[in-house]
């Protein structure tokens, strides 16, 4: 029988011990957390069509500039293009030796959504020359 909680009345003890509830309740609450699977982030590809045209993609063999305006278009060397056109010139790209540089210059008002993006589609590519362009204009803000 229980031990009265400094009552001298002698009655058992009708107060539950929560001590061991809630040591099971953290080790469930522990387990939930380890076995929740982890959140991956993950960006859509599209890939490039097929066109029926012949014209080689505007793929300069010394050097190409990617650029982002303020208002979130991408250039690919003065051209406006889409994030699958992009892709399938950074692969062409990457095909020419010397591999050609890339120089990647966005905006300092462009959406970092975008360029994110951007990078996304650069990093899944075989690009392995690439350096970003207009840094030095942030040097005195450090």
């Amino acid at each position: 029988m229980a031990v009265s909680g400094g009552k001298d009345d002698g009655g058992p003890m009708v107060d539950l011990n929560m001590t061991p509830l809630i040591d099971v309740l953290l080790v469930l609450i522990i387990m939930f957390i380890i076995t929740i699977p982890v959140q991956t982030h993950a960006v859509k590809v599209d890939l490039p069509v097929q066109s029926n045209d012949n014209r080689p993609p505007p793929v300069d063999p010394t050097k190409n500039k990617i650029t982002i305006d303020p208002a979130g278009a991408i250039a690919w060397n003065g051209v406006p293009v889409n994030d699958a056109t992009l892709a399938g010139y950074l692969v062409q790209s990457a095909g020419i030796v010397p591999e050609p540089e890339l120089h990647f210059q966005p905006d300092a008002q462009a959406r970092y959504e975008v360029v994110d993006r951007t990078l996304a589609v650069i990093k899944r590519s075989p690009i392995t020359k690439l350096g970003f362009i207009g840094n030095e204009q942030y040097y005195s803000k450090f």
